[in-house]
């Protein structure tokens, strides 16, 4: 689990640098409303910050859309919702 952790820290980091490339990190956790360490642990894809964190730094990257799909499942016309 750690390294698909850590694949989503080191995706926040490059969409930080590509979208505010002149925002170092003390700028860019102002912008999300964290603290420049918790922004440190998010781009070490620390466990410790909430997921909430994360998906604010998503929407002001413009990818909360996509941060939403990490857990949507395409639904079959077999799947029938009614419990058993």
């Amino acid at each position: 689990m750690t390294d698909y952790l850590g694949e989503l820290g080191d995706n926040l980091r490059r969409a930080r640098k590509r979208r505010f490339s002149n925002d170092d990190l003390a700028a860019f956790a102002l912008r999300i409303g964290v603290s420049r360490s918790t922004l440190q642990k998010m781009e070490k894809g620390d466990l410790t910050v909430a997921m909430g964190r994360y998906y604010r730094a998503a929407e002001i990257l413009g990818l909360a859309e996509t941060f939403g799909a990490l857990l949507r499942q395409e639904e079959s016309l077999f799947d029938d919702p009614r419990p058993l």
